[in-house]
């Protein structure tokens, strides 16, 4: 089937439908064009810009949560049934919608990026921190693109031309592209921003660099950013969990995708809590309720009546609405800053002690109330760690990307499903995408 992306028409009046993926259409073009032109576009583009990223987040709870051991299929849609089965095709809808989130938001980016320093009547401060946004958002974009298909076409320009024919680009490659859009964000945004943590800062960059270190397993460089936020002195763990759970915008977020009651999809919420298309895996049941977790039990709730057949009656609780307070998607936030520290610690045998892995285990297992660590040794030490992260994170978008790129997947993944395959370490790219782009061709993810 033919490929499309939700692409915000940068008036922001409405929501259009839609451009190719890889090739928007020339109306597109015009309308972009005739908007960015004089300085007082300028905050609508900005809008438009953080609109694209918004498009991508569910897609990344998908990605990171259902091609895990968190859910277990619960409902007739046949996308989230390849997830929960571990049967996934280069046709699931899910796959393709993620592409074409990552490249709206490329494209939006690289259209700021060429467009903007045309136009006459912005400040210099305005120009700056548009420019730096755009960059950041491009480089977390193609992160989250080479991380879950790997090899992806490195996006630069919005040249239709140019776009209709691109190959896949190395690994490594997209890779050094994302440290240079974050290093030059990094020089530009505030120091904090001063409308919220629904925009960006340096602060976000610090904590984008400490797991851009972490998942490249440069150690040292991981928990200097991670200390950066942390020593920040900006953010702070909330005391109870269910805050998390329960709640928009918490004292410890550092980057969180907002929804309105006006613009709230409820996508989310439908699919966990209304629907119940997908509900937690007795795993993840098992191990929310340990005594590690401790309060982190709330990320669940169960419910008697609704146990039935293959339906264990527990429900994923963390996403809401957005008139409940919580249906917001949360990109960074503090806790995640003490489990990448205390990775980068322990992969550096610092265990022990006030600079220890364990003691910013143990800041984590102190605000859940559960029992604190008491491994020793850095093997276990790694394990509590990865254990730490599936309490801490569940649904957040972790749990595969943390599987893999530690080398543990196979092994956690083949226990937990028979279908499990190495292939699913990567998502397919798009069969719609392959088809309609020559450069794409003959250029498959292994076994699909």
């Amino acid at each position: 089937m033919k490929s499309y992306i939700t692409c915000f028409i940068l008036t922001i009046v409405l929501l259009s439908s839609c451009q190719d993926v890889l090739e928007p259409t020339p109306y597109d073009l015009q309308i972009d064009e005739l908007t960015l032109k004089r300085a007082a576009d300028v905050p609508l583009v900005r809008i438009g810009l953080y609109s694209s990223f918004r498009a991508m987040t569910s897609s990344i709870v998908i990605a990171g949560d259902f091609t895990a051991d968190h859910i277990k299929h619960n409902g007739t849609f046949a996308s989230y049934q390849e997830f929960g089965t571990k049967q996934i095709t280069a046709t699931n809808s899910d796959v393709t919608t993620f592409w074409g989130a990552i490249y709206g938001c490329v494209y939006v980016a690289n259209f700021i990026l060429e467009r903007l320093p045309t136009v006459t009547g912005v400040t210099d401060d305005a120009r700056k921190q548009l420019t730096a946004e755009a960059k950041f958002l491009r480089g977390l974009a193609n992160f989250y693109g080479v991380y879950t298909f790997g090899d992806i076409p490195l996006v630069t320009t919005t040249d239709q031309t140019t776009n209709r024919n691109i190959s896949r680009t190395a690994k490594a490659t997209v890779l050094a592209a994302v440290l240079a859009d974050y290093q030059a964000a990094l020089a530009d945004l505030p120091d904090d921003s001063s409308t919220g943590v629904a925009y960006l800062s340096k602060r976000v960059v610090q904590a984008a660099l400490a797991r851009f270190y972490l998942y490249q397993k440069n150690y040292a460089q991981a928990e200097n950013y991670a200390s950066l936020v942390i020593n920040s002195g900006k953010f702070s763990l909330v005391p109870d969990y269910n805050t998390i759970v329960k709640q928009n915008f918490t004292a410890e977020s550092i980057f969180e995708v907002g929804y309105t009651q006006n613009d709230d999809p409820a996508t989310l919420n439908t699919l966990f809590v209304t629907r119940r298309e997908v509900i937690p895996s007795d795993q993840v049941v098992i191990n929310l309720n340990s005594l590690e977790s401790g309060t982190r039990v709330a990320t669940i709730s169960f419910d008697a009546t609704k146990q039935q057949g293959n339906d264990n009656g527990w429900t994923v609780r963390k996403y809401g609405t957005a008139i409940e307070n919580n249906a917001n998607i949360v990109v960074f936030r503090l806790a995640e800053m003490y489990l990448i520290r205390a990775e980068a610690r322990a992969q550096q045998n610092k265990l022990t002690g006030t600079t220890g892995a364990v003691s910013d285990i143990n800041v984590l297992r102190t605000r859940a109330k559960g029992t604190a660590v008491t491994a020793t040794a850095q093997a276990d030490i790694l394990l509590t760690i990865e254990r730490e992260r599936q309490y801490e994170l569940a649904f957040e978008g972790h749990r595969w990307y943390d599987l893999v790129r530690t080398g543990r997947a196979q092994a956690v993944m083949s226990a937990f499903s028979p279908n499990w395959n190495s292939r699913y370490e990567l998502w397919p790219i798009p069969q719609s995408e392959i088809l309609r782009n020559p450069g794409l061709q003959g250029a498959q993810n292994p076994g699909y």
